[in-house]
Parts: C-alpha cells; sequence; structure tokens
C-alpha cells in the first residue's frame, strides 16, 4: 500500500542505479500543513518540506508524508505513522513536527490535550529508535502575530515547552523552529514578513479570487527560507545529514 502511494507522492529524486539504492538514506517527514506537500489548487501555499528536499544529493530521498490538518492523534489513527514504520529502515531519520493543530481546542477532530500531545511525541521517538533509526523533533514554526510593539506573540502556549520538554526527557536531537522563525520573521517586521505568508489581495491570484490574509501558512518565499533556516540548523549541529547535502555546480561558485 505504501509503495503504491509513493507513486502519487512528490518525494525527493529518484535512484538511478543498484549501487545507490544501497546506499540510500530515507528522510521521512511527519508533521502538519506549514511542512506539507501542496496541491496546485492552493497554491502558492508551500509547506517548508518542498523546498527542503532539493538540498540533498541522489543518495537522500526525502519522503513527505505531513499533512494539513495533522495533529499527532490524527497522524497516528489516519495510519500515517505506520506508513513510516512499514518502510524505515536502520539508519533513516524522521523529522517530526507538530503543535498547530494538537493545540486547536476549538476543533474537535483533531485537537490533542498536553499530556497525550507528549505521549504520542514520545512514542513518536521510541518507535524511530527501535527501528534502529534516527528522529529529529521540531517545534512548530511561529505563526505571525504582531504585538504592538512589534514583538510576535507566543503563538504555541504550553505545546512548544512540550515538545521542548520531550527533547530534553528523550535527549532526541531538536530544533526549536518556533524560537528561530520567531526571531527572524520579527526582524523583518510585519510588511517584510508579510511577503512570506499567504498574503494576497483579491483579483491577483486565480486560486484566491476574493484575497487572502493567513498568518499561519508559508508561501514559496517563506518556504523556501525556512527551509534554508533549517539547514543552517543542521549545520551548526554538526548533523550526519549535512554529508549529504548536494555540491554545488562550480558555476555557482564564481562571483
Amino acid at each position: 500500500m505504501f509503495k503504491h502511494f509513493l507513486r502519487f507522492l512528490y518525494v525527493g529524486v529518484a535512484l538511478s542505479s543498484t549501487a545507490q539504492a544501497d546506499e540510500q538514506i530515507n528522510v521521512f517527514m511527519a508533521g502538519d500543513s506549514t511542512m506539507s506537500i501542496k496541491e496546485v489548487k492552493d497554491y502558492p501555499e508551500t509547506g517548508w518540506g518542498m523546498p527542503f528536499q532539493y538540498f540533498f544529493n541522489d543518495q537522500v530521498q526525502v519522503i513527505n508524508l505531513a499533512k494539513n490538518g495533522r495533529s499527532t492523534r490524527t497522524f497516528k489513527s489516519e495510519g500515517r505513522w505506520q506508513m513510516i514504520m512499514d518502510e524505515i529502515k536502520p539508519g533513516d531519520y524522521v523529522i517530526i513536527q507538530f503543535g498547530h493543530n494538537d493545540q486547536s481546542k476549538q476543533k474537535v477532530d483533531r485537537y490533542t490535550s498536553v499530556p497525550d500531545f507528549k505521549a504520542n511525541l514520545l512514542g513518536f521517538i521510541k518507535d524511530v529508535r527501535e527501528k534502529q533509526a534516527h528522529p529529529l523533533l521540531m517545534t512548530p514554526i511561529t505563526r505571525r502575530y504582531f504585538n504592538e510593539d512589534g514583538t510576535i506573540k507566543e503563538t504555541h502556549p504550553l505545546y512548544a515547552d512540550a515538545v521542548r520538554d520531550v527533547a530534553k526527557q528523550t535527549k532526541v536531537d531538536f530544533i526549536d523552529m518556533e524560537a528561530i522563525t520567531k526571531r527572524y520573521f520579527q526582524a523583518l517586521g510585519d510588511d517584510g514578513s508579510a511577503l512570506r505568508f499567504m498574503h494576497i489581495a483579491p483579483d491577483l491570484h486565480p486560486n484566491y479570487p476574493l484575497g487572502v490574509t493567513d498568518d499561519t501558512h508559508l508561501n514559496q518565499l517563506g518556504a523556501t527560507e525556512v527551509a534554508q533556516l533549517v539547514l543552517t540548523e543542521l549545520k551548526k549541529m554538526n548533523h550526519p545529514l549535512v554529508a549529504k547535502v548536494r555540491k554545488p555546480d562550480p558555476k555557482h561558485l564564481k562571483r
């Protein structure tokens, strides 16, 4: 079932030889709409997992199973986590980033209490490690809600802290994307940060004839920059995936 599903999934570069397949590392992505692959009808909304896949050489296949509207609870109940567990092999990686939908108390189809949220994350990490693979835990990226003083509000109360607690408890590889993206978009200011989110005036884009003002979801520019922030953090950590980053074309080394 999973392999059939992957035929229709926008994933990393296909392998070209048996030798490459022997060396292949899979990077699975488990998360929500801020990470996920988008349908054409939703463009220019873009999950940061889409540009992220192009950072790596042919030995890495990025398999993005993040999905709009999913919490840790529904990612499990719909079988998406099991898809990863069915295909993961020793040496693979799983990037785990949830919180946006878990905290949505008004949406009972996805809401997850803080204790259950933490339990789900702990279970994910345990499952990955039992497969002799490597989890990478992240807090959710910030929403773009500014205070009057020009600072960005805390947009994941309790849930981002829950992720931080799990990271400390498990000593898992961890990137605090909420803090990183908050600093980044705050430095850009109100106008500059708006250019990275889904802000479109009416009658400009066929997908949004009435316009849209969405301070949660990224556009192509915002997703690319968030993906670059993730890569920057991986380099700071000296994470093993950095060794698999693609080599630049020589012409791009000339100024």
